[in-house]
């Protein structure tokens, strides 16, 4: 039996992650967290609590009491927001309370928090990411402009499931997009929405041991349609990437081809990712090959991955008042 905590209830990742480790083989105890109590994925656990938002100065503390209590095995982290804390205090965590924290070293979850940070750290070891320039460095995006035209990406630096994004076509959109705002990006706009891609990739002591690309549509930034398939010269890329960042476990990639071909990576995230549970239906449960390797010491097995077209669509989750009373 293992005890793992998920935290993240109410996020399309947390809840991703809970489906995984319900659709393995191990026989698993799943506490949930999540600081509203109406969130779904907190009532597809076995045990679940409130916990602060991450930027409250109790939550670490508060995270500390929950394993005190709860002894996990392992903790999966099921937002964006609280990487930077696990990552900071895994080492203590995992001695005080005897635990594995599935969670990369700081550095890497800086480097794919940031979207520049992201450009400079594929630039600088040999990929070839979107071309991009920070907005507030006015020479540097007439340079950008200069050299690939428009179509172009605002983004932010720090951000997901596109919120905040947009594509400009000339001048006017351009200063409109960036007027007023701070902490953006400018990109070239890469390949068509036919031709975008979200990878994962398992890497454990600098080897990546197995990696999965699908092919995707997108709806409000989250992956709604997925393609299963061999893609073997992407994955090659994606395990190439991995072992670049060098992340403790997950780590996925989101690109688009180009006219040749070749992959454009725009988004790196240190952690499992929202298309998770698809994964884990066309045979990749990256989940339960992390915890088989770091918990049961099994070596990671590249797995066939059935060739095939996901659909995803909404479910419902009925509670009771009594059952949300029950949060602890």
């Amino acid at each position: 039996m293992i005890k793992a905590v998920v935290t993240g209830g109410g996020a399309v990742l947390g809840q991703g992650i809970i489906l995984a480790l319900r659709r393995s083989e191990l026989d698993a105890t799943i506490v949930v967290t999540d600081p509203n109590p109406l969130s779904a994925g907190l009532y597809w656990g076995d045990t679940a609590y409130r916990v602060p938002l991450a930027d409250d100065p109790s939550y670490v503390e508060a995270i500390a009491s929950l394993l005190e209590r709860e002894r996990p095995d392992v903790v999966l982290v099921g937002t964006d927001v609280e990487l930077a804390a696990f990552a900071a205090h895994r080492p203590a965590l995992e001695a005080r309370f005897d635990t594995r924290i599935i969670v990369s070293a700081p550095e890497v979850v800086a480097i794919a928090d940031d979207k520049f940070r992201t450009f400079e750290f594929l630039r600088d070891h040999g990929f070839d990411p979107p071309a991009s320039a920070r907005a507030e460095d006015g020479p540097s995006v007439e340079a950008l402009l200069s050299k690939v035209g428009f179509p172009l990406v605002v983004k932010p630096r720090v951000g997901a499931r596109s919120v905040g994004v947009s594509v400009v076509h000339d001048r006017q959109e351009l200063d409109d997009a960036i007027r007023g705002r701070s902490g953006l990006v400018v990109q070239e706009c890469v390949g068509t929405s036919d031709t975008e891609y979200t990878a994962s990739v398992l890497v454990f002591d600098g080897v990546a041991a197995a990696s999965i690309v699908m092919r995707r549509d997108l709806r409000d930034g989250n992956t709604f349609r997925a393609y299963s398939g061999a893609y073997d010269a992407l994955n090659a890329e994606v395990r190439r990437l991995g072992e670049a960042l060098a992340p403790f476990g997950p780590a996925n990639f989101q690109f688009r081809t180009d006219r040749q071909g070749r992959p454009r990576v725009f988004e790196i995230n240190a952690r499992f990712s929202g298309a998770t549970p698809l994964r884990a239906l066309v045979g990749f449960n990256e989940v339960e090959m992390c915890l088989r390797h770091v918990l049961l010491d099994e070596p990671i097995v590249a797995p066939d991955v059935r060739e095939a077209i996901i659909l995803r669509h909404l479910s419902e989750t009925v509670v009771t008042r009594e059952a949300v009373e029950q949060v602890k």
